[in-house]
């Protein structure tokens, strides 16, 4: 019965560091559009940020116990962090392209 609790021991340990190392491979995002030029963007980025910081602290909480899903979606609200940065990127070419709004041709 020892041996069993002590390889089950092991086991569980060896779970929490290999999570713990899947956890820092995910980059944390940050808020990094203008606010000026994408207030939109720039605010769902900056949720994105509290969204991911809530799930960590939801994890340090409950000792890393709640089976992956947690760490699945930080995973998620980085990768959409990252589509928030490409969405500002591609207003940011569109409206550098636009002629300034007083020599637009009339309609």
């Amino acid at each position: 019965m020892k041996r069993r609790n002590i390889v089950l021991t092991t086991v569980a340990s060896a779970s929490v560091v290999c999570a713990m190392a899947i956890a820092q491979g995910v980059p944390t995002p940050y808020v990094n559009i203008d606010r000026y030029r994408h207030g939109n963007l720039a605010a769902a980025q900056d949720n994105v940020v509290q969204a991911f910081n809530y799930i960590s602290y939801a994890q340090r909480a409950n000792d890393g116990q709640l089976g992956g899903h947690a760490q699945r979606a930080k995973e998620l609200l980085s990768e959409a962090n990252e589509e928030l940065r490409l969405a500002a990127d591609v207003a940011n070419e569109h409206q550098d392209q636009q002629p300034p709004q007083d020599q637009q041709p009339p309609q």
